[in-house]
């Protein structure tokens, strides 16, 4: 470790910054406002921005070169413009013994401003001891992605309850349990959402009860179409958390890849032909995982709330006293057709897009008006509808689609394996037979389709008629 980390509290404390330019010195100067600290600004050039905090009466400038003096006295140097000025007085505030940080100059540093995370009273710095900002920088993005906007929000509401929670649990183990309890649990989840109006009170009545907490919760996550780039942030940080992952077979390893380590897996995928869970055992699982007291996550391919089942399982957990949240993802519609080079809709072309399943309950044929879907001016969406591919374009054309209509077929959406083509309603089929196709596979019917053609394909794009 080639340095302390430390937080310095410079509320009214007088801070001195060296220039006032807007590259460096407004940045500065913003976050020492942010900190609270009484800053006072010498430069020869003062940017706009210092100037209008200087009329506000935010912070004092002083249009002049600095000299050596002008660290005496200084809780903090900051020298914003390293010239042989800024240097000077750079040196005089080191030999006092002054936190001094000059911009690009750690050897004549003795304290790096790290990139910074704000989550308000959550303070996160980054450092690499002057390494590369660059890389500093880069780390804060990841660690941004991955925190909840809602932590600082969940940090003041328990310093709320923090007190009556102390006179309420004499020991420190009992506290420590407790605390974990609230944020392993649904309470947590509710602060983060922002449904946090009594919580103060109520984790001290909690608290006080000696309440058990240790139900967890279920969050019904949609994985995207397969690519991990294309996961929301939100899942990306539930899959980061999550003591069980309940995933279908459709989602890909890749994306399987980003849960915890040490979390348990555990594949309920259905494949026809195959062995697999039936739903009311599912249904059974989330409940008994979560009544042990684990943060579960129910991994769905593209969106759950299309044709994933997700109201069954929502109303099975709420049936139980089950904290459940479902975040939606990126469908698989959304992802083949930006993979082909066309959009869903279109002026002049769709106006409508229409998601339709393939499958019905147990297997059947779906319950579809065939004669509204066949109206012009709107995108089919086909989910699962591989294997009735003949029946569905039957049942188009028998409704006046024309055979003529443009047709896509996008297996593997958003993966390495991807692979699309693109025909007719007529020969949409045959395409499929003859390049046998197997799925997971997104068929997608409408003139939007016929703009593939002048779009640059990242993978093979075959053309059939």
């Amino acid at each position: 470790m080639n340095g302390f980390p430390a937080f310095l509290r410079l509320a009214g404390q007088p801070v001195l910054l060296v220039g006032g330019n807007t590259e460096t010195a407004v940045p500065k100067a913003r976050l020492l406002l942010a900190a609270g600290a009484d800053v006072t600004v010498i430069a020869t050039t003062l940017a706009a921005e210092i100037l209008d905090w200087a009329r506000t009466g935010r912070l004092t400038v002083y249009r002049r070169r600095p000299s050596a003096g002008d660290a005496n006295g200084r809780a903090v140097v900051i020298v914003a413009v390293p010239d042989a000025d800024g240097v000077a007085v750079a040196v005089a505030a080191r030999a006092a013994l002054v936190p001094t940080n000059v911009v690009d100059r750690p050897e004549l540093s003795n304290f790096i401003m790290p990139a910074i995370i704000d989550r308000n009273p959550v303070l996160i710095a980054v450092s690499t001891g002057g390494a590369s900002p660059a890389l500093a920088r880069r780390v804060r993005s990841w660690i941004e992605a991955v925190l909840p906007t809602g932590l600082g929000r969940l940090a003041r509401t328990l310093e709320g309850a923090r007190q009556g929670v102390n006179d309420a649990l004499a020991s420190a183990p009992e506290r420590r349990r407790f605390w974990d309890s609230v944020l392993d649990g649904p309470i947590a989840t509710r602060i983060l959402r922002g449904d946090n109006g009594e919580c103060p009170q109520f984790l001290t009545q909690l608290a006080a009860q000696g309440r058990d907490l240790t139900n967890g919760v279920v969050h019904i996550v949609g994985a995207g179409p397969g690519d991990p780039d294309l996961l929301t942030l939100k899942a990306l940080r539930l899959l980061q958390q999550a003591d069980v992952v309940i995933h279908d077979r459709l989602v890909s390893d890749a994306v399987l890849s980003h849960a915890r380590r040490d979390a348990t897996r555990i594949s309920v995928g259905k494949a026809k032909g195959a062995d697999s869970w039936t739903q009311a055992e599912i249904n059974a699982l989330l409940v008994h995982r979560a009544r042990d007291g684990q943060r579960v996550v129910r991994l769905k391919g593209g969106d759950p709330n299309l044709f994933g089942r997700v109201g069954e399982e929502v109303a099975h957990l709420r049936a139980h006293g089950i904290e459940v949240e479902v975040v939606p993802g990126i469908t698989a519609a959304t992802a083949a057709a930006s993979a082909a080079g066309f959009p869903l809709s279109h002026r002049g072309l769709a106006s409508t897009v229409t998601y339709i399943t393939g499958h019905g309950a147990d297997d059947s044929e779906p319950d579809v008006d065939w004669q509204a879907a066949a109206r012009s001016h709107q995108t089919l969406a086909i989910y699962m509808g591989l294997s009735r591919l003949t029946t569905v374009a039957g049942r188009l054309t028998a409704n006046g689609l024309a055979g003529s209509t443009p047709a896509a077929i996008v297996e593997n959406a958003s993966l390495p394996t991807e692979r699309r083509f693109v025909g007719t309603v007529a020969t949409i089929d045959r395409i499929a037979r003859d390049n046998r196709l197997t799925g997971p596979a997104l068929i997608i019917i409408g003139d939007v389709v016929a703009l593939a053609d002048a779009a640059p394909a990242s993978r093979l794009l075959s053309v059939a008629s």
